[in-house]
């Protein structure tokens, strides 16, 4: 069975969390999400931030989630939380083939600026909930626009 945050389905834990809302088949995941979901669609962060070679905190940190959220179930379930961790992602994932996989990829998601975005980088622009600037920045570099 699959774990999230490190605990197994059908335990106490997992039972008294929010039920989630079920993953549409026909909808491919990201490559990242598909290593780190579970069939409920939730993502376990133990496999994110472990694949990442983050502790759970250093990837609640680099993804903008407080310490409080990662380890009470509820929170971390939560829509808003989810959401959060899909944009980070998502990001990932898009860049993942031009960085040379996954640890790289996060290391320019968490350090390089892009100038086109005022010097910032995607991780303080995520942050600052602006993952679509970032997803719209990447899309237009993928179709051969100046980074």
């Amino acid at each position: 069975m699959p774990y999230i945050m490190g605990t197994q389905h059908g335990t106490e834990t997992d039972m008294a969390s929010p039920s989630p809302r079920k993953r549409d088949p026909a909808v491919p995941r990201p490559a990242v999400a598909r290593r780190t979901a579970d069939d409920s669609d939730l993502i376990a962060i133990d496999a994110l931030a472990g694949r990442l070679r983050l502790t759970r905190q250093q990837f609640a940190e680099t993804a903008g989630i407080s310490r409080d959220t990662i380890y009470k179930p509820a929170r971390l379930h939560s829509r808003k939380t989810q959401a959060r961790l899909r944009e980070v992602i998502e990001i990932l994932d898009r860049i993942r083939d031009w960085a040379g996989g996954d640890v790289q990829a996060l290391a320019w998601y968490r350090a390089h600026p892009i100038a086109a975005l005022g010097g910032r980088t995607a991780e303080s622009l995520v942050k600052d909930g602006r993952a679509a600037t970032v997803r719209d920045w990447l899309d237009s570099v993928a179709v051969g626009a100046f980074a």
